[in-house]
């Protein structure tokens, strides 16, 4: 029978804390005549046990929430242009409306948000129409175009109002960084041209293409929005391959089938 002292389990270290200790490969517990107190690593354990613990109590808390219906996430993917074009305004001012819904925004390939959307991992996609989307429902988003722009007095290009890919493919590039979604989508149509982008750099965010373009360090492929909001410094030239122009869908397994929340935000999007 155990004896009743007062902080027993202390007094006696318990079978389980020596396993514990043959595992992590340190004492956990200093062994003395009048009992046992923690090592530096028992007090190290002890720190994030406290820690896991409060967030367990967080995660129940949040799906409290969830469970009662006082909350509710929606996960949209979205690609690039579709991407730039939710975070100007309408994902500001739904989620400003919406105190209780919560949204998952994940930019990706136009290709991989309609496997996404067929599989579940997301409950709604805005895609290009070329990706396949032809076993999703859809409804119209906006229609985007590409634009190569460059800095106002760029020496390459004279005088030329439009330009393909090939024409331009001789030209530094300013990039979006690796594995950006878009930058993939032109580096695919340059391959099938058998060239290449030359980058100068790569960075984070159309804004941040943009600025440096118009600073002269490289010319880019930018979505037509992007192109707008910094004409005032650039010149722009109408991309002209067919693959430049694209209708966007929002798209869904089936609509009927969204949660409430879900609906909501495909009612706006629409």
């Amino acid at each position: 029978m155990a004896p009743n002292l007062p902080g027993w389990p202390w007094r006696r270290p318990a079978p389980a804390s020596k396993g514990m200790e043959q595992r992590l490969g340190a004492p956990l517990l200093e062994r003395r005549r009048r009992g046992v107190v923690p090592t530096a690593a028992g007090q190290a354990l002890l720190h994030h046990a406290r820690a896991v613990q409060n967030q367990i109590e967080a995660m129940a808390g949040d799906l409290a929430a969830y469970a009662t219906g006082l909350r509710a996430r929606v996960r949209l993917m979205a690609n690039t242009a579709a991407t730039a074009e939710l975070l100007r305004d309408i994902l500001p001012a739904f989620l400003a409306a919406h105190a209780g819904i919560d949204i998952d925004l994940d930019e990706r390939p136009s290709h991989e948000i309609a496997q996404a959307v067929a599989s579940g991992t997301a409950d709604l996609g805005i895609a290009a129409t070329w990706a396949g989307l032809s076993h999703l429902e859809q409804k119209p988003f906006f229609i985007d175009r590409l634009m190569v722009i460059a800095a106002r007095n760029w020496p390459g290009l004279p005088g030329l109002r439009a330009a393909s890919l090939s024409d331009v493919l001789g030209e530094p590039f300013v990039g979006l960084s690796t594995g950006h979604a878009l930058q993939e989508h032109i580096a695919r149509q340059a391959a099938r041209l058998g060239g290449h982008l030359h980058f100068r750099v790569r960075v984070p965010g159309l804004d941040n293409v943009c600025r440096l373009v118009a600073q002269g360090a490289g010319i880019a492929i930018v979505p037509e929005s992007a192109a707008r909001r910094s004409a005032r410094t650039l010149r722009t030239l109408r991309l002209t391959d067919d693959w430049a122009t694209r209708q966007l869908n929002l798209c869904a397994r089936r609509f009927d089938d969204l949660t409430p929340q879900a609906k909501m935000l495909a009612a706006t999007l629409v």
